[in-house]
């Protein structure tokens, strides 16, 4: 079959051509037909399999054929992606695609600025790929109205929820009209997919390519047992000994934590092998900067960690090492699709420590696939002892203290967007006994703290009142402007926020505080006791 079969229009056909495309691949032939007839689309599929152009594709046909100008800050197709490497992907392949229609084609997310966002929004896009957080962030600032979108696609909606946008989703869609297309692909079906396409989805077609949770056919793959301490010597000599032979083409290796990504690029540096990391905490133009020269084979070696598993489509991606395994079944199936794309073969290959196990048996339950064991290298506790005395032992208990830490801090589970973090904040919350000396809480009144009375601390701490709400003053006190502080017989302070602070039974503190007499804590600030 050809892609001029799936009723695609020349002006598509013509920039598949340019691209070299002939013939679609198994879910573009199955999703095309179906969503160039405006119906809803579950689609599964493994990742490298063709999924952008399977929906791009026939909506650039249907937004054509409808024949509309976006409105200011509006969008007529919304893609929401989990990082911000797929977003920019996504954009560039719409582009390429849309070439030769009058399509505008924008991106928001993350690291990029905000105030050039809002410019590109503000005369109305057609097509607009976006990453949750950020896309909630404009609309926030209503630089951009949702209530024109006329298709919806959720791409990697699996790894949106692992990356705790649950929250950010469901508000984006409460501003969406019910009259929509939506489209939703995923690479696993776990329950929780199953329960959101259930709500987003109306009569969908489903289509898959493969059984949920299954890995690429065209990867072998191995597992090596061995100590945490002794991955890094592992690698390089897997690394060494892949180049050296021409084995290995380019390398992707994961790690679970951003410090650890960080300090195996390190490692390597110490053995003369160049590799650059790309995590969370790079800037944009940082990641962009690394992917670009792993594209180009500059660098062999790119380290990441699970945030950026899906946003690497690279052509030539030879192995895949798992440096420390996924504590997330899923996220193995993500990280091992990087290699095998396109029709070509990959091998991966997992370094699995005692305190792993667990996670291994995990991953071959859902994937129902067993890793071949492969033994250590010879010399390889030679090389363990070389790599060892590269690294103080001051340095290495450091070392340790940080990965204990990082550890912990992503067993605590993904945080919520800072949209909604802050919409908790500003939403008004529990009252607490006391003011911050007391263990009050935010959320009094609207959105403030409120209290009851507030002791003070010894050195200029801080007493909280009885008086709640939007006062402006305290009993006593001359209120000074609108949101000021004011203390029960005290002077006015400075200018507050929010509704202000309302005084009543509170006492001095410390020396450093008695020109403030009394002040309570109303609806905005934290006044001093």
């Amino acid at each position: 079959m050809s892609f001029e079969t799936l009723g695609l229009s020349h002006a598509v056909l013509q920039a598949l051509e340019l691209k070299g495309y002939d013939k679609p691949s198994p879910i573009q032939e199955q999703s095309i037909p179906t969503v160039l007839q405006g119906r809803d689309l579950l689609g599964i599929a493994q990742t490298g399999t063709g999924k952008t152009a399977a929906f791009m594709l026939p909506s650039i046909d249907r937004l054509v054929a409808a024949d509309k100008r976006p409105k200011p800050r509006c969008c007529r197709m919304l893609v929401l992606a989990p990082t911000r490497e797929l977003a920019g992907q996504i954009a560039k392949s719409a582009s390429e695609y849309a070439q030769f229609v009058h399509l505008k084609v924008a991106t928001v997310f993350g690291g990029t600025s905000v105030n050039r966002n809002r410019q590109e929004l503000a005369r109305g896009v057609d097509i607009l790929i976006a990453t949750p957080g950020r896309l909630v962030d404009l609309t926030d600032q209503n630089a951009l109205d949702l209530s024109q979108v006329e298709v919806l696609v959720l791409d990697e909606a699996d790894q949106m929820l692992d990356l705790g946008f649950i929250h950010a989703l469901r508000q984006i869609v409460r501003m969406l009209p019910r009259q929509r297309q939506t489209l939703f692909f995923s690479a696993t079906m776990p329950n929780s997919i199953k329960q959101l396409a259930g709500q987003y989805l109306t009569d969908p077609a489903q289509v898959s390519v493969a059984p949920a949770s299954t890995t690429a056919e065209r990867v072998e793959q191995y597992v090596v047992y061995l100590n945490q301490q002794e991955k890094q010597a592992l690698l390089t000599i897997v690394l060494r000994d892949g180049f050296s032979a021409g084995e290995m083409d380019r390398v992707l290796v994961f790690t679970r934590t951003k410090h650890g990504a960080d300090r195996v690029v390190r490692k390597l540096a110490q053995t003369n092998i160049v590799a650059a990391a790309i995590h969370g905490n790079k800037s944009q133009p940082q990641r962009e900067k690394a992917l670009d020269a792993f594209r180009a084979g500059q660098i062999k070696v790119l380290v990441a960690t699970d945030i950026a598993a899906r946003g690497i489509d690279i052509p030539g991606v030879s192995h895949v090492i798992n440096f420390e395994l996924p504590n997330v079944p899923e996220q193995y199936v993500h990280r091992i699709g990087r290699t095998a794309r396109a029709g070509a073969d990959g091998i991966a290959v997992s370094f699995c420590a005692q305190d792993e196990k667990e996670y291994l048996r995990d991953i071959q339950r859902l994937t129902k696939v067993t890793l071949e064991q492969v033994p250590l290298p010879e010399s390889f506790n030679a090389e363990v002892s070389r790599i060892n005395a590269l690294t103080p032992p001051a340095d290495r208990r450091e070392e340790a203290r940080r990965d204990a830490q990082a550890m912990e801090r992503q067993n605590r589970g993904p945080r919520a967007p800072r949209a909604i973090v802050q919409a908790k904040r500003h939403g008004g919350g529990n009252a607490g006994p006391g003011g911050k000396s007391a263990g009050g809480n935010r959320g009094g009144g609207a959105g403030g703290r409120s209290g009851g009375q507030g002791q003070p601390r010894q050195e200029g701490g801080r007493a909280t009142g009885n008086a709640g709400g939007h006062s402006h003053g305290g009993q006593q006190g001359k209120p000074r402007q609108d949101g000021a502080r004011s203390g029960q017989g005290g002077r006015p302070a400075h200018a507050g926020h929010g509704g202000g602070n309302g005084g009543g039974q509170g006492r001095p503190g410390g020396q450093r505080n008695r020109r403030r007499s009394g002040g309570g804590q109303g609806g905005g600030g934290a006044p001093r006791g």
